[in-house]
């Protein structure tokens, strides 16, 4: 199979129709074998049903519903899973994503050989205050952060390799972070693509400013496990080796000075009336729980990951 176009969607019953005839137009004046994985995640307006009606008219429609909001990456997650086309295009239900791009995405997957290609939609018919401006500066950070020279991180239309999808995994809220994901995993060949931007045709975004605040909080979280995931006992027990050895040596300083004046029959204090001795514990303490926290990181990495993040309801054609 050439080509799965995977859709998450929550509440775009207007869009659907449209969006699945446009598609399926694009893809047979290309003649590419495909299939269209539309992804409910938790729609209580009439998405499913028109999902159902699309899957009896094509059998290259496919359908996973989750019973409630479980949110885009977990619904990408599902689809990936069960994707089989050996180029993966993502793309948003809600009209702003053109499918006019798919032929070239395709290319530079299958021609140029590419592991993932990102759309960047240059020209942007959002609003500046609500999403230009803060996606401006949320990218930029990402940039600098992950060393990848994206300029839309968080664009829906990506084009991936198979074998890339079926390589990561997409938990949280790290639909946004795909291309940092697919480079940890060992994909080095991610580049962009200008892509056509469309407003908004029907309803209303799913998407308010809290997203933003998310999104660099997941930047930090996913910045601190491109470093340490693989070992959090290098930076736990590290810091947790030299604040024990910190308190330590301090704790032991304070002794000998005990020690020396008494042997002189100099005045001197309690250890417990010295404040330098509760700080010195507290770095010994401290410094004994980073080092227990790498070590059950390093437990929980050689555990069995629980893959049940979210309750799959219907399925249709897979």
């Amino acid at each position: 199979m050439d080509i799965s176009v995977v859709i998450p969607l929550l509440n775009e019953e207007e869009s659907l129709k449209e969006l699945y005839d446009w598609i399926v137009k694009v893809m047979q004046s290309n003649h590419f074998s495909y299939e269209i994985l539309f992804i409910d995640d938790g729609s209580n307006d009439s998405s499913w049903r028109i999902i159902e009606e699309l899957s009896h008219q094509n059998p290259n429609v496919k359908g996973i519903k989750f019973q409630i909001n479980f949110g885009k990456s977990q619904a990408l997650n599902a689809a990936f899973k069960e994707a089989n086309g050996d180029v993966v295009i993502t793309m948003d239900a809600d009209l702003q994503d053109n499918p006019d791009e798919i032929p070239e995405l395709y290319d530079l997957i299958i021609k140029k050989d590419y592991d993932l290609i990102s759309g960047w939609k240059k020209k942007r018919y959002d609003s500046k205050i609500r999403k230009n401006i803060p996606s401006k500066l949320f990218n930029a950070v990402a940039r600098k952060t992950s060393g990848l020279h994206l300029h839309d991180f968080n664009c829906g239309l990506k084009a991936y390799k198979n074998e890339v999808i079926k390589n990561i995994d997409v938990n949280g809220e790290m639909h946004r972070y795909i291309p940092v994901l697919a480079k940890n995993a060992g994909f080095s060949k991610i580049d962009e693509k200008v892509v056509q931007h469309q407003a908004r045709k029907y309803g209303t975004t799913k998407f308010g400013m809290d997203r933003f605040i998310n999104g660099f909080l997941d930047l930090i979280t996913i910045s601190f496990l491109t470093k340490y995931g693989k070992r959090p006992m290098h930076l736990f027990g590290l810091l947790g080796t030299l604040m024990f050895a910190l308190g330590f040596f301090a704790s032991l300083f304070i002794g000998i000075s005990k020690l020396i004046m008494l042997y002189n029959h100099q005045p001197t204090i309690l250890v417990t009336d010295n404040p330098w001795f509760y700080i010195a514990l507290i770095a010994m303490i401290l410094g004994s729980q980073l080092f227990l926290a790498g070590f059950i990181g390093e437990l929980i990495l050689r555990t069995k990951r629980d893959e049940s993040r979210y309750t799959i309801g219907k399925k249709i054609n897979l």
